[in-house]
């Protein structure tokens, strides 16, 4: 029987901004990468951003791991792990990346310092791992096997399910008693689609209940639909999140669905609801099309910057305002956090570093978030926090996420059924007709 071959993975520099701790996630497996992406690294390090922070973490473990010795030649990544080296990318080789495409590109050098592993270690297995369809493409076309960075990637298909689970044939007095007290013990009623902080249908022939799993009374509570700041549910789906949104013992909440289903106005609405209970209201999102040479391009100061990328979220409020008159007490409310920094809209970037503590922080287009950015911002949640995550797992926006590997995504495979943690996909638009018809047909 052959020898199994070892392998070697080279990391391209995508792989390391996406997940700064990539280096050590290929078990027993050796590591290298190309001394490119030494450059790239270092001409990522100067900023506030994610991308800048993951660079300057993988530069200061490589400085670490190699001490004092060199990193031309093969060392240690630990215990029951491979080894790791920097590989120079010259190529003199009839088969030269920068020859059949292009010199000069650090893509090209990649490729090249992958291929100079695959002539000099024939007895090993060379893969060229990256978050860059393009470069995996480029790859496989002069013989190098290419894959995407796995680590962090989760199963969509278990995210396609509705959050929402129907109980049909249920006994009459289930139904009555949960209409005439609000509650009832489970006592088994769900069987095995029994999930902590659930949402439920149940159906006894054309009676029904909107209905909670309280997994810390180990109940089913009756759920209704009811005005939350001036916004009233259209839907069940917006009842159960809104339940979500506004029960104290859920401190994370994952809202999934597709534009126009509401997600960002029912988080806001219950975060006004709230207002007493909290320090502040921040409202964030990722600038995701911008970067920092684009940025500049725009007129004024950070904040003429970055408006127009805020202006959904400034929607969604002067919504909710609408529904009052301006004498109002609401209308007036709302003036008041706005002008006293209560509530504060801005992109996420600008609350890096912050202790979250007696906030409600909700974060729209979650997204476009890597699996360890939403990590970083639920491990900063200091004393009476909630955390709302909203987004549509489909319509990403960076070039090196998909479905799979987005942190919305790892967040609700992650931490479906724990306590604290509620998942409600909204499967209905109610924004317009018009809307839906897009969501549907286009």
């Amino acid at each position: 029987m052959a020898k199994k071959k070892e392998k070697i993975f080279v990391l391209d520099t995508s792989v390391l901004i996406h997940d700064h701790q990539a280096i050590n996630n290929f078990e027993n497996n050796h590591v290298a990468i190309p001394i490119t992406v030494l450059e790239e690294l270092d001409n990522f390090k100067v900023g506030h951003d994610s991308k800048n922070f993951s660079a300057r973490e993988v530069i200061r473990f490589i400085d670490k791991l190699s001490g004092t010795g060199d990193l031309m030649n093969w060392i240690s990544l630990g215990t029951k792990k491979g080894k790791f080296k920097v590989v120079l990318e010259f190529n003199p080789m009839e088969l030269n990346a920068e020859s059949v495409y292009a010199r000069g590109k650090n893509d090209h050098k990649i490729i090249n310092a992958a291929l100079v592993l695959k002539e000099t270690e024939k007895d090993m297995e060379v893969t060229l791992v990256t978050k860059d369809i393009n470069l995996r493409i480029k790859a496989k076309a002069l013989g190098i096997c290419a894959e995407d960075y796995e680590t962090g990637k989760v199963n969509t298909n278990n995210l396609e399910d509705a959050s929402t689970l129907v109980v049909e044939n249920l006994e009459s007095d289930v139904i009555r008693e949960i209409f005439t007290r609000g509650k009832i013990d489970e006592n088994g009623i769900l069987g095995d689609r029994k999930v902590p902080n659930g949402y439920y249908i149940l159906k006894n022939g054309k009676a029904s209940s909107l209905a909670f799993y309280n997994p810390l009374l180990d109940q089913l509570e009756r759920i209704e639909k009811e005005f939350v700041y001036g916004i009233k549910p259209k839907n069940a789906e917006q009842a159960f999140a809104f339940n979500a949104l506004m029960n104290p013992d859920i401190k994370l909440v994952a809202l999934q669905g597709v534009a126009g289903t509401g997600k960002t106005l029912l988080a806001l609405a219950s975060a006004l609801e709230q207002a007493k209970n909290y320090q502040q209201i921040i409202l964030a999102r990722p600038i995701v099309p911008l970067s920092n040479k684009e940025i500049g391009f725009l007129p004024g100061d950070a904040a003429d910057k970055i408006g127009p990328y805020m202006e959904p979220l400034w929607d969604n409020l002067k919504f909710i305002k609408s529904q009052f008159g301006e004498n109002e007490k609401k209308h007036k409310a709302i003036m008041e956090m706005e002008q006293q920094g209560k509530i504060v809209i801005t992109p996420l970037a600008f609350i890096r570093g912050r202790s979250l503590s007696n906030i409600m922080f909700i974060v729209d287009e979650s997204q476009n978030l890597t699996p360890h950015e939403v990590k970083t911002i639920i491990t900063r949640a200091g004393e009476n926090t909630k955390i709302v995550f909203t987004g549509d797992c489909h319509q990403i926006d960076t070039p090196y996420l998909d479905e799979n590997s987005n942190g919305l995504a790892y967040l609700i495979d992650r931490l479906k059924g724990q306590q604290l943690f509620a998942h409600v996909k909204l499967e209905k638009g109610e924004r317009s007709e018009l809307a839906n018809m897009a969501n549907e047909l286009l």
